[in-house]
């Protein structure tokens, strides 16, 4: 049901729209002021708000622009019986959807109301498609962590807070400074990244405020810094714990007083540039020994995200897993496989120190080599350290040593002993059942295919995935 704030001083006026607007099954919140319009902003969400302009403690235009991170993408249509062009176009710069005079007319107040909420999901689409464009995935996961980093990102992301994302490698901090950006009412504008690890101590003030023709030696022309491309959007400093303290300084003075001065130059350049930073650096550490300047820290780190590593968060590994196969598959051109409950148990017990980069590494490994889903089998083989992990689960690959390769049978106690997992005994028995028909059939392909009633290519993802080989080459 469509929500709607009524802030207006006059009860009578409040009582009224109520009455109409529930009639027309809309949801509805009075406030009676701008105060507690504005406190009702920051603790809700509303489709539409109609507000008054003359109110006391805060007016309406006034609300209109302290109110502009909390409201969102609600439309505010402004309702005043001291109306002037003057105040119409005001309140419309300053972010109205529409002006409408006191007492107003019914019809035309809800036919307005209809176009603010078309408005509003139409701008809602928007970032949606901008998002889908950009390719800016999802941060997957459900630990009580990443919920924390989600409503982080939520509150934050309207304001133009300054944010420091600290984390290790390969964590996610990238995409969460990504959602940040796409959140806010800065989306629309560029988000410009720079890797300050990247970039030698020498380069790094060029690559930020940019240099004038000649400056040095190389500067053949002008060239436009990471900040001015960033006007009006977001800059991304990822690890700025390896940023030089002579670069630290001039940063800071453009966080300061948002001005930047090109190298070679002698003109300061207004930035309107709001700064995301990241660092996998104990920036509190740097700062004891010399290496990061805490004037600086404290600048960027108005909000501090913590993004925790993945073996803090394996309870999202199924989710992860299942999110990174369909991205992989997507890519291939071709089904995302399955992961069976006993692979991802295991995927579950590794360290992961290189947290969800590892994981996606792991994960397109074992798409290219595994069947049709990825066994417990084919974590052991091709997840775990030495690709050997198979020996611990007292399974030997080599079918030489398997039944139906013309060794003795171990007995069924002896042989249900070797298994930690069904998947395990399964895998076992597959491997021991195809390595039979294969030698039965002399290796012939075409032939043991038939028999086994699977494709020759699924066949020869068998004989792959169990390292099978003839009697005679083992």
């Amino acid at each position: 049901m469509p929500r709607i704030l009524i802030i207006d001083d006059e009860r009578a006026i409040r009582n009224t729209l109520r009455e109409i607007l529930e009639f027309e099954d809309f949801e509805v919140e009075e406030a009676q002021d701008g105060t507690e319009g504005l406190a009702k902003l920051e603790g809700g969400s509303y489709d539409v708000i109609l507000c008054d302009v003359k109110m006391p403690k805060m007016d309406g235009l006034e609300l209109l622009e302290r109110s502009a991170a909390a409201r969102g993408d609600a439309q505010v249509i402004m309702i005043s019986g001291h109306g002037t062009i003057e105040t119409a176009v005001d309140a419309t710069r300053k972010g109205a959807y529409d002006f409408i005079e006191k007492p107003p007319d019914l019809n035309r107040l809800l036919i307005t109301i209809r176009n603010a909420m078309d408005k509003r999901h139409l701008v809602q689409e928007t970032k949606v498609l901008k998002r889908k464009v950009s390719g800016v995935q999802e941060i997957i996961g459900e630990s009580q962590a990443i919920r924390h980093i989600k409503d982080t990102i939520d509150k934050v992301a309207l304001t133009d807070a300054r944010v420091l994302i600290t984390g290790p490698n390969g964590a996610g901090k990238e995409l969460v400074a990504r959602w940040i950006h796409e959140k806010s009412n800065r989306a629309a504008h560029p988000l410009v990244e720079v890797n300050c690890a990247a970039i030698p101590g020498e380069l790094i003030e060029s690559e930020l405020f940019g240099h004038e023709k000649g400056a040095f030696t190389s500067a053949i022309k002008q060239r436009i810094g990471k900040f001015e491309q960033a006007h009006g959007g977001t800059l991304f400093l990822d690890e700025i714990g390896d940023m030089s303290l002579q670069a630290q300084a001039k940063v800071l003075r453009a966080l300061q007083e948002n001005r930047i001065t090109r190298v070679g130059g002698d003109k300061d350049q207004t930035v309107d540039v709001r700064v995301i930073a990241a660092t996998n650096k104990d920036l509190r550490k740097e700062i004891a020994e010399g290496r990061f300047r805490e004037d600086l820290y404290h600048r960027l780190s108005v909000i501090v995200v913590e993004v925790p590593p993945l073996k803090d968060r394996l309870d999202d590994i199924p989710l992860l897993a299942e999110s990174v196969l369909a991205d992989i598959a997507a890519s291939y051109g071709a089904a995302p496989k399955t992961i069976d409950t006993d692979a991802l148990a295991l995927l579950q017990q590794m360290e992961w120190t290189g947290n969800i980069r590892e994981l996606r590494n792991v994960l397109e490994r074992l798409t290219i080599f595994s069947g049709p889903s990825i066994s417990n089998m084919d974590v052991r083989k091709y997840a775990l350290p030495g690709g050997g992990s198979t020996a611990e689960a007292g399974i030997t690959p080599n079918v030489a040593a398997a039944p139906g390769n013309g060794q003795s049978h171990p007995s069924l106690e002896a042989l249900l002993n070797r298994f930690e997992s069904f998947q395990d005994y399964k895998d076992y028995m597959e491997q021991a059942f195809i390595a039979h028909k294969l030698e039965q059939h002399n290796w012939n392909i075409s032939k043991t295919a038939e028999e086994l009633d699977i494709q020759r290519s699924h066949l020869y993802n068998k004989i792959e995935k169990y390292s099978l080989q003839r009697k005679d080459k083992a």
